[in-house]
């Protein structure tokens, strides 16, 4: 059983990989930077393979793995990591550019791999599909324009699958965090500006890699006839906001 997880240089995405070595699987770490990647094998060991391509290469990524042993070129489970906000400005303001680019990563690419390895695990009747979502898919705030809506796609995306492949034996989770550090995640939206994406966590306690990679870990250790549907993970120290209203 080899499991595919997309975005694996850093947060989120190393933090699963690691879970998911010491729970004995053979995991195949895709992300574009290969200085990283090769940090996380040695650190991993044999049971790690590394593919430095970009998520949006779909077919390249699919000719890589079909050269990998048998141990790793059967994908069981594929964990849709992969996924950057950019910008949190107002939407009649915001770079059309950020708006496509998240657009081609969080929906695009993810969907594209979903059914590349989807009718191998049909054709298996086994597989699991485990997305890395976000709250931002379920309550909105200013700035979130796009961004929430690509994860409110993977939301339903999700579930839609689970009506697709309910009787395929196939399992589908989305996991849907909150506020979460330690990764690279606000220095992208903020496009390298490290005071703003630091003044985010600032003086908060958020979600850590670890923690999604042990929500990661739970849904694929269910028993088979579970499926974990969706998992919405915030922090303690957040809560759904109460609603606004504008004064003038």
């Amino acid at each position: 059983m080899s499991v595919l997880v997309t975005g694996a240089s850093v947060g989120f995405g190393a933090a699963i990989v690691k879970r998911l070595i010491k729970a004995d699987y053979k995991v195949i770490a895709l992300a574009r930077r290969e200085d990283k990647l090769k940090e996380l094998q040695d650190e991993c060991g044999i049971n790690c393979k590394i593919l430095a391509l970009d998520v949006k290469n779909t077919q390249r990524i699919k000719d890589e793995i079909d050269k990998f042993d048998e141990n790793f070129r059967n994908v069981d489970i594929l964990v849709n990591n992969a996924g950057l906000a950019l910008g949190l400005c107002d939407a009649s303001v915001a770079d059309i550019k950020d708006w496509e680019e998240m657009i081609e990563v969080n929906i695009l690419s993810l969907v594209r791999l979903t059914r590349l390895f989807l009718p191998n695990m049909v054709a298996n009747k086994n597989g699991h599909i485990i997305n890395i979502g976000s709250i931002a898919g379920s309550y909105q705030y200013p700035g979130g324009n796009v961004y929430g809506a690509t994860k409110a796609f993977v939301k339903q995306f999700s579930l839609n699958l689970r009506a697709d492949l309910f009787d395929k034996n196939i399992r589908v989770t989305n996991i849907e965090p909150g506020l979460s550090g330690g990764s690279e995640f606000s220095l992208v939206r903020f496009k390298g500006d490290k005071e703003a994406a630091f003044r985010v966590y600032e003086n908060t306690n958020p979600l850590l890699p670890e923690d999604i990679a042990e929500a990661v870990f739970f849904a694929l250790s269910q028993p088979k006839h579970v499926n974990i549907n969706r998992i919405e993970m915030m922090p303690t120290t957040q809560a759904p906001s109460a609603l606004s209203v504008f004064k003038e």
